[in-house]
């Protein structure tokens, strides 16, 4: 059982392109309820880079960039998410772009609450 875990966090891990940090499992963090998420911010823009989205999140008067695995969401909506990882001069190959700072984050989720 710990032999097939391994394998499969593994195999998920080589699919991120090179120097990528890790986001985790398609299914990381599933049981989480929105509560548990830590983080809160409003949705200013995303970037597709599939399988990934990147998302500039307003939150307390700061914008911030996050990476995750994508999630269905638009301009305006409300999102949780947890502490994740934060890349610095991150380069996106996919979008040709580099971000000051990017948060690398397992999950995130489409809330009804106001921001």
């Amino acid at each position: 059982m710990l032999a097939f875990a391994v394998f499969s966090v593994s195999a998920a891990a080589q699919s991120l392109p090179a120097g990528h940090p890790s986001l985790g499992t398609k299914n990381a963090g599933q049981n989480v309820s929105e509560a548990q998420l830590p983080q809160k911010g409003k949705v200013i823009s995303t970037l597709d880079a599939k399988p990934y989205i990147y998302v500039e999140v307003s939150q307390n008067k700061k914008t911030v960039w996050l990476a995750a695995t994508a999630v269905p969401m638009k301009k305006g909506d409300v999102i949780r998410y947890d502490n994740g990882q934060v890349m610095t001069n991150w380069h996106s190959k996919s979008l040709n772009r580099t971000f000051p700072s990017v948060l690398f984050v397992n999950r995130v989720v489409v809330t009804k609450e106001k921001e």
